[in-house]
């Protein structure tokens, strides 16, 4: 018999149960949906990696893979990203934007992602949830501003990108990784079920991915430039911007471009644009 406090024991933790792979399958994969495949693991390294992986094995876009715990889990410029099993969300889909959209555009594919998982969350979980440019999740606790969750886009091959979603739902205080992360439990979510989080978060990611993809992957036709912005917590503040090599701006991030570039607005009057894949960190100045 499984000891009561072994991980892989599903009564190991009751306030923690494990997610309903029947009942998610049912609510999520349809004929005309985008959709195609749901696969829960108990344990894997990084759900990312492993999709990347099988990707050209693959047909078509819309496979999900999700796992009660990750082992490897990566952020952005591969920082760790690790939580207690089944305390959070942890997924990633593959998807094939395909000729109509212009590789130019599939940047915009972790922006959309995180209006996605916030508008699921906000609406799901009654937490409101803002974004911190250019793929951090965040709620506040105790009147303060923290990460929630995170996003990570990887090109799988030459046509696909493999977007994993990281959402902490019922970590503890003394749980968390760093002061400044947080859960939607700590955020007083009206519900910590992650069943409902996750079908909410797929459903909000195949509406604006479905919407985006119809405008060939126009921003602002798809009003997905428009609805970033309005959730972007970064824009109208004053920020520090590390760049590679010791280098940092400081400026005010007044605006989002067609390419999803945060703009800042320096000292000398000049507007920048700062791409994702150029900054090493983004933090309030001072």
């Amino acid at each position: 018999m499984t000891p009561q406090n072994a991980p892989g024991n599903r009564w190991s933790d009751l306030d923690r149960p494990p997610l309903n792979a029947t009942a998610l399958r049912r609510a999520l994969l349809r004929p005309e949906g985008l959709w195609t495949s749901f696969d829960l693991v108990s344990a894997i390294g990084s759900t990312n990696t492993d999709l990347a992986n099988r990707a050209a094995s693959l047909s078509g876009e819309g496979a999900v893979l999700v796992a009660e715990e990750q082992t490897a889990g990566r952020g952005r410029l591969d920082r760790v990203w690790s939580a207690p099993p089944r305390s959070g969300i942890f997924l990633s889909v593959l998807l094939r934007p395909g000729p109509e959209v212009p590789v130019e555009r599939w940047g915009w594919l972790p922006l959309l992602a995180g209006v996605a998982a916030a508008t699921g969350l906000s609406s799901s979980a009654g937490v409101d949830t803002s974004l911190k440019w250019p793929n951090d999740l965040l709620v506040t606790v105790n009147g303060e501003e923290r990460k929630v969750g995170g996003i990570l886009a990887e090109r799988a091959g030459d046509d696909a990108v493999v977007i994993g979603i990281g959402i902490n739902v019922t970590l503890r205080q003394d749980e968390l990784p760093v002061p400044t992360a947080a859960s939607l439990a700590l955020a007083n979510a009206i519900t910590t079920d992650r069943d409902p989080l996750l079908r909410a978060v797929l459903r909000s990611l195949e509406h604006w991915y479905t919407q985006w993809r119809t405008a060939q992957g126009d921003p602002r036709l798809s009003r997905l430039q428009e609805a970033y912005a309005a959730g972007c917590a970064t824009l109208g503040r004053t920020v520090r911007v590390q760049l590679p090599g010791d280098r940092s701006l400081t400026g005010e991030a007044v605006a989002l471009d067609g390419d999803g570039r945060l703009v800042l607005a320096l000292a000398d009057g000049e507007r920048r644009p700062i791409s994702a894949g150029d900054i090493v960190h983004l933090r309030p100045a001072g």
